[in-house]
């Protein structure tokens, strides 16, 4: 690990909240560097942090004071609308429960990222037309969501995440609502990105999946308790 490139490197991070007249502190001096292309489980109690960590590696919260550099760029001062760049440019995010667009069908929920980023229309029906055969979603393409099961959805989601081929891949309880089954061919399909060079971060509960990451961070009370590289390559055997 020594030599690769470090992706992210987060410095002194606190995040707190206020519910009522109690103060939560959701992150408390988190201090950690993540290279490009690791495989990482984020573990520990609901309420340590886990998910508030998550947020804020994907930019979609501000840490009340330290440091995040993503690929070697401050963007803990970015403004919305640059923030909002750099996780287009940058970040794919694939949810617990889905979060796909019910109207949409799987291929139009794909699309949304490229449209929102402004690629030209043939790239984009290259590209979804991609995903959908490499995701195995040739004849759900038209389908919407509620026609589909809780695996194609998922399905869809990853799709939708990777289409502007992201460096950094979050996923929060991605196998959260699935049986376990269809939650291994979703795994098998993030360690696939990984192994292509992604970097995957993983929020989970599950030991078992926490098991087949390189690297499992715990968290306990807002701060980082256990950093440990496993030997999980030894684990992954289909």
């Amino acid at each position: 690990m020594a030599s690769a490139e470090a992706l992210i490197r987060l410095m002194h991070i606190h995040r707190t909240f206020y519910l009522g007249d109690s103060k939560v502190n959701a992150l408390r001096d988190v201090n950690l560097t993540i290279n490009q292309g690791e495989y990482i489980a984020v573990m520990g109690p609901s309420g340590s942090g886990k998910s508030t960590l998550l947020n804020l590696l994907g930019l979609l919260d501000r840490p009340d004071s330290g440091i995040y550099h993503l690929a070697g760029r401050d963007v803990t001062t970015l403004a919305p609308d640059e923030q909002a760049q750099v996780r287009s440019e940058h970040i794919g995010f694939i949810f617990q429960s889905f979060h796909l667009v019910p109207r949409l069908t799987a291929a139009a929920n794909i699309e949304l990222p490229l449209i929102l980023a402004g690629i030209n229309p043939d790239e984009r029906v290259q590209r979804v037309k991609q995903a959908i055969h490499e995701y195995g979603l040739d004849d759900r393409a038209q389908h919407r969501p509620n026609e589909l099961s809780g695996g194609q959805r998922q399905r869809v989601a990853v799709a939708r995440a990777t289409v502007m081929r992201p460096t950094l891949l979050l996923a929060d309880e991605p196998t959260g609502n699935l049986d376990k089954v269809t939650g291994e061919e979703v795994i098998h399909l993030l360690e696939t990105l990984n192994q292509h060079g992604v970097t995957l971060i993983v929020v989970t509960h599950d030991q078992a999946i926490g098991a087949r990451a390189h690297r499992q961070i715990t968290m306990d009370d807002g701060a980082v308790v256990t950093d440990t590289i496993t030997n999980s390559e030894l684990n992954i055997t289909g």
